[in-house]
């Protein structure tokens, strides 16, 4: 399997299909690459290099201790990035991936972008603070640690029957396949990782790395994000970054990736080639 070696020397699983101007593809918590997998094929059929990355202690790449940050995951994407030699590339974050693309810009620059397109992402900053008053309580994330320690399998499982695909609305009915698959790719990530993660999309404050984006940008959200509410991220990031354009998508929920696939590579598909 083909892996690149960050620089703690923790070793980074990839996908790297089709050729074509690059899009490098980044997940959401607590899953990994197969989450893209439609997306990714899509866009390697149509005439671009779709490359997807295992975040540190997720998916198959390799469980470390330490680094379960978002500066490291930043760093993580830049190894990526450089081994693979990428440049006038698309960075695309979903969720917790679109922090770490985020957090990319901030500490690397844009030298190898074209552009950057953030889904359902939790940037600008999602924990309400003194500074932040519209952001999520903190006890949502507590919540959320609390669950991964006592059993986290189930609480995978109450994600996905309930709030990341919006099957809790009336007149949902996600497949049992994508909800299984999202407790699947839950499961294969570390138990550190995956737990630290949680402070990593939650408490990190991605401002100032917005301020730093300054290449064509689109943000896609729903408007029924229940995980991050339109309102704290999609909404508020396309305000913060100059020259973003904002694509709502009235009704759906967060997990847009699934549930909203044929449209979200349209739309993809569609600003790569403007």
């Amino acid at each position: 399997m083909p892996f690149v070696t960050a620089s703690d020397g923790a070793q980074i699983y990839y996908k790297d299909w089709g050729s074509g101007r690059p899009v490098v593809l980044s997940h959401g918590w607590p899953l990994n690459s197969d989450s893209w997998e439609s997306q990714q094929l899509f866009l390697a059929t149509h005439g671009f290099r779709a490359i997807a990355h295992d975040r540190r202690g997720h998916g198959r790449s390799e469980q470390m201790w330490d680094g379960n940050e978002m500066d490291t995951y930043a760093d993580d994407l830049a190894a990526l990035i450089e081994a693979l030699d990428l440049r006038d590339a698309t960075l695309v974050g979903f969720s917790t991936g679109g922090g770490e693309v985020a957090r990319y810009v901030g500490r690397h620059g844009t030298s190898r972008l074209a552009q950057v397109v953030l889904v359902s992402a939790v940037p600008p900053f999602m924990l309400k603070t003194d500074d932040n008053p519209g952001g999520v309580p903190v006890e949502t994330f507590d919540a959320i640690r609390a669950g991964s320690l006592a059993d986290r399998s189930q609480l995978y499982r109450d994600l996905a029957d309930g709030p990341f695909f919006g099957n809790n609305r009336p007149g949902t009915d996600v497949s049992p396949g994508i909800r299984d698959a999202f407790w699947r790719q839950g499961l294969e990530a570390g138990h550190r990782g995956a737990y630290e993660c949680v402070a990593a999309f939650s408490a990190t404050d991605f401002r100032a790395d917005l301020d730093a984006i300054d290449v064509p940008t689109l943000v896609i959200h729903g408007d029924d994000d229940q995980v991050v509410p339109f309102e704290v991220g999609g909404k508020a990031s396309a305000e913060r970054i100059k020259n973003a354009t904002l694509k709502v998508y009235p009704g759906a929920p967060h997990g847009i990736t699934d549930t909203h696939k044929e449209q979200l590579a349209a739309d993809l598909v569609d600003f790569l080639t403007t």
